[in-house]
């Protein structure tokens, strides 16, 4: 088994897809639209997506700008090999850092968490080149 893709539902498709390519550095590897249900959907990732990387899904239900996230919602994680300059490109490309890297409490492993326009928390994990989830390609 792999995971494919983790679905988020959004309030805005295009200022979603913005962040996730223009703060995060995704690529958007396709979109569809479903005007029967009256839904949208943008699939985007690293370095083509399925089937090397897992995929997020943003889904557009129209005419619905804003969700409850819920208590059970956690955050997505990415591996980065320097979190500390993926905070400062994620800010400088406009980017909402809620917690600098560091350590995390209790352990070494450098981290830091970035929320995106919707809400949504994301975790940069520092890993070493070559280490599994090493892959964000912010600019």
């Amino acid at each position: 088994m792999r995971i494919l893709h983790t679905m988020l539902r959004v309030g805005n498709l295009q200022r979603a897809i913005d962040f996730y390519t223009q703060v995060l550095g995704m690529q958007l590897l396709r979109t569809s639209e479903n005007p029967e249900y009256k839904y949208s959907l943008a699939f985007l990732g690293f370095d083509g997506g399925n089937p090397a990387q897992a995929e997020i899904e943003l889904t557009y239900n129209w005419g619905t700008e804003s969700y409850d996230l819920g208590t059970a919602y956690g955050h997505i994680a990415v591996g980065v090999p320097d979190a500390y300059a993926a905070c400062e490109k994620i800010k400088a490309a406009g980017g909402n850092v809620t917690r600098e890297a560091g350590p995390v409490k209790g352990g070494a492993t450098v981290i830091a968490f970035v929320t995106d326009p919707d809400g949504y928390k994301i975790e940069l994990i520092q890993r070493a080149e070559g280490q599994s989830g090493a892959g964000l390609r912010v600019f």
